[in-house]
């Protein structure tokens, strides 16, 4: 139901694709004006006026666009946090290059794997930035804000397979992936930009999920699932003992 709504809101052709379009990839200019200008709170706006078609149905569909949107806002949010916690231009145009790459090539997928790469990209984004924007926040705060991220990332994911227990398994996503952000946010490491916590939730959900998706698609047999589950292991004990681990306030 949801997606023959926003069918009918979202023009597919003609002059109006064209202008929806052209709407959608100048958003990320003024995004990077704004910053450049000071003024993140107009380019904060912009980025959450940029889907008011939430809002163009009826109040009982609001949550479930909200719902289909959230991926989206995370990722938008994500650059917007990434471009204020830079004073270099060129990394910044960098970011309004990828915020187009999202808007006009990788959101718009509706295939099994392009949903699953937009869900991942929106978590690692999310959670990088938390890190970078919240820097002073205390554990609940990160808590808080990484479950919401692991939930919506991982409801898009699951929805692209109509899994009858999406959110069951988001929800246990979402709770496990907070616990480890709220243990690790005392004894933070960053890894460039990267904090910790991204990158081990990462591999966790890169390595799950695509168990996941090869049992899906009838393509999982036991020797790749333990390879898959080897590596993923691997790479999570390296991370654990790679680095120098900093004593965050408690």
């Amino acid at each position: 139901m949801v997606k023959k709504l926003a069918g009918k809101i979202k023009p597919k052709r003609g002059f109006a694709h064209l202008f929806h379009i052209s709407l959608v990839a100048i958003m990320p200019i003024l995004v990077y004006v704004f910053v450049r200008l000071e003024l993140p709170i107009v380019a904060f706006a912009i980025i959450l006026l940029s889907k008011w078609r939430i809002f163009a149905v009826r109040p009982r569909h609001w949550p479930a666009h909200f719902r289909t949107n959230a991926v989206d806002i995370i990722f938008g949010l994500s650059v917007l946090a990434f471009m204020t916690n830079t004073s270099s231009m060129g990394l910044q145009i960098l970011w309004v290059v990828i915020f187009e790459l999202w808007l006009l090539y990788i959101k718009p997928g509706t295939s099994a794997f392009l949903v699953s790469i937009q869900a991942l990209i929106a978590q690692i984004m999310g959670l990088t930035a938390i890190f970078i924007a919240f820097e002073t926040a205390g554990a609940a705060v990160y808590m808080l804000l990484a479950a919401s991220i692991l939930y919506f990332s991982a409801r898009h994911y699951f929805g692209s397979f109509e899994e009858p227990y999406y959110n069951a398994y988001s929800l246990s996503w979402a709770t496990v992936g907070a616990s480890v952000v709220w243990v690790l946010s005392h004894w933070l490491l960053f890894i460039g930009p990267v904090a910790q916590p991204a990158i081990l939730l990462g591999i966790l959900s890169y390595g799950l999920g695509s168990l996941y998706y090869l049992h899906e698609t009838d393509r999982l047999s036991k020797l790749i699932q333990w390879q898959v589950t080897f590596v993923m292991l691997i790479a999570v004990v390296g991370l654990l003992l790679v680095g120098k681990w900093t004593v965050s306030g408690l």
